[in-house]
């Protein structure tokens, strides 16, 4: 007997921000649903670290720990490309089943068998999309999709298909997310019984996981202080049990705050634009009054912006966060070159041209789509970048009426692009100490308040500017609230904090 999809009573294979997948369009089988097993982020940390403290913090803390320090965690169904095995595999397993249904309603007398057991899945689905107080509208769920009932009228050939349907279309008009209302409203323009009830899956599914989204939002609060008290239980037993386990800790804060007692060198052909009104990690140096623990630890997460991927000493507290802070490190190091690409893009462009949204989006298109190449082959990158963006502005000069770049001016710009591939080019350094004095701004002021003033060459990037600083500021702060307890006073640093 042929299969039927999978029960979306089961919660989906899931993963991070990835395009939904067609709940309703599931795999074959016995019309009995089969449950999914949700997959796991395997992830390790370091080898140095020991290995008690890498297993103990992993198994215990990760799940609260991602749903605790994102706020933007949700859970989207698993999807196979289509043009992969795998798509291609369930694709055809759905298409059989969706078929054998259609032979079976079509058979003369009709086959309900597989529809009864579709209909119950609807049903159970709608119920759990219910709220508490939704007892009326429960009562009438049950009763006009009673299984039992259903199965009699089956037994006698009476079983309307498209009539329930229509009852269930009518339901989840009540009950779906605004977003969802048009999903609902092209079904109602489907015929076919079989296409309708394929269709109702889809948008049922998708249903369903904006109600899990819905919980874990509203649940977040809660998550985040059971993720910060659940942490802090683990690390103080792990530490009663072996104290030098922090000993990297100890280091990162040491070397924290010897950085805010020490001036920051700028690049000497930096702008006084760099200074804003936040102020910057050393003035520490000249301040009277002492550091404190929030200073340090600031300066310690802007330090880890910087951490060489060779360093093994990483802090044993933050382990569960280091593949996170390594992405916000690869998302700042793109964002310089993206906004050094621009800085030096503009001053051979002209106000005219540069303030066009237009050229501005295919200038950043053409820097973004080449980042990936940027991490493996730096010079070759800029090399690509630095021919596009001249033949852009050629040709976006030439189109607006305006004077073409010289011959001189176009190998100036090809050269100052190029050179953006070395660390040490002077418009990288000061864009990557703006980014950096950017972040230090928004653990002190807020990220809204530090985009209202920023530093020169960075306004082209601010929508990336404000995802980046959310980023870094939640992650920042929700290990604030976790050193806000015993174990900070095992730490011995002779730095007074």
């Amino acid at each position: 007997m042929l299969e039927s999809p999978d029960s979306i009573r089961n919660m989906p294979d899931v993963k991070e921000k990835v395009p939904l997948k067609d709940p309703g369009d599931a795999e074959c089988g016995s019309c009995k649903p089969e449950t999914s097993a949700p997959t796991r982020d395997g992830r390790s940390g370091p080898e140095d670290h020991p290995a008690c403290l890498i297993d103990s913090v992993e198994d215990v803390c990760k799940p609260s720990n991602k749903t605790g320090t994102n706020h933007d965690f949700h859970v989207e169904a698993e999807v196979s490309p289509p043009s992969s095995l795998e798509g291609k595999v369930k694709e055809t397993m759905h298409n059989t089943f969706w078929d054998h249904l259609k032979d079976q309603l079509s058979a003369t007398p009709p086959d309900f068998s597989c529809a009864l057991e579709l209909l119950k899945e609807i049903k159970e689905t709608l119920l759990s999309l219910l709220l508490p107080r939704q007892s009326r509208l429960r009562s009438e769920i049950e009763e006009a999709l009673d299984t039992a009932l259903l199965k009699q009228k089956a037994e006698h050939g009476a079983l309307n298909v498209p009539l329930l349907s229509k009852y269930v279309l009518d339901v989840m008009t009540l009950l779906c997310a605004p977003v969802r209302d048009e999903a609902v409203q092209n079904l109602e323009n489907i015929t076919d019984p079989v296409q309708l009830l394929r269709g109702i899956f889809q948008v049922l599914g998708l249903m369903k996981m904006d109600m899990v989204n819905y919980t874990i939002q509203s649940l977040q609060p809660h998550l985040q202080e059971h993720s910060i008290q659940h942490e802090r239980a683990t690390f103080q037993e792990l530490l009663n049990k072996q104290p030098s386990l922090l000993d990297h800790t100890t280091k990162w804060l040491t070397r924290a705050a010897a950085d805010l007692t020490t001036p920051l060198l700028a690049c000497p052909d930096a702008s006084d634009s760099t200074t804003v009104a936040c102020s910057s990690p050393n003035e520490a140096a000249n301040s009277p009054e002492p550091l404190s623990p929030t200073m340090v630890l600031s300066q310690g997460f802007l330090n880890l912006l910087l951490w060489e991927p060779e360093n093994e000493e990483f802090p044993e507290t933050l382990l569960m966060d280091r593949t996170r802070l390594q992405e916000l490190e690869s998302q700042l190091r793109r964002l310089t070159i993206l906004a050094s690409v621009l800085l030096v893009a503009s001053s051979f462009s002209g106000s005219v041209l540069f303030g066009s949204p237009q050229f501005l989006d295919k200038l950043k298109r053409i820097t973004k789509d080449l980042m990936e190449e940027f991490d493996s082959r730096p010079e070759e990158a800029m090399q690509t970048v630095s021919e596009q963006v001249s033949q852009e502005i050629h040709q976006s000069l030439k189109n607006m009426g305006l004077a073409a770049l010289s011959s001189d001016n176009t190998a100036s710009l090809i050269g100052q692009l190029q050179s953006i591939a070395k660390k040490e080019n002077c418009v990288r350094s000061v864009i990557d100490q703006r980014i950096h004095l950017f972040l230090k701004c928004c653990l002190v002021l807020g990220v809204q308040r530090s985009l209202l003033d920023l530093p020169g060459g960075l306004t082209v990037i601010e929508a990336e500017l404000a995802e980046l600083g959310q980023k870094f500021v939640s992650l920042t702060h929700h290990n604030q609230k976790l050193r806000e307890l015993p174990v900070s006073s095992s730490l011995s640093i002779d730095t007074p904090l």
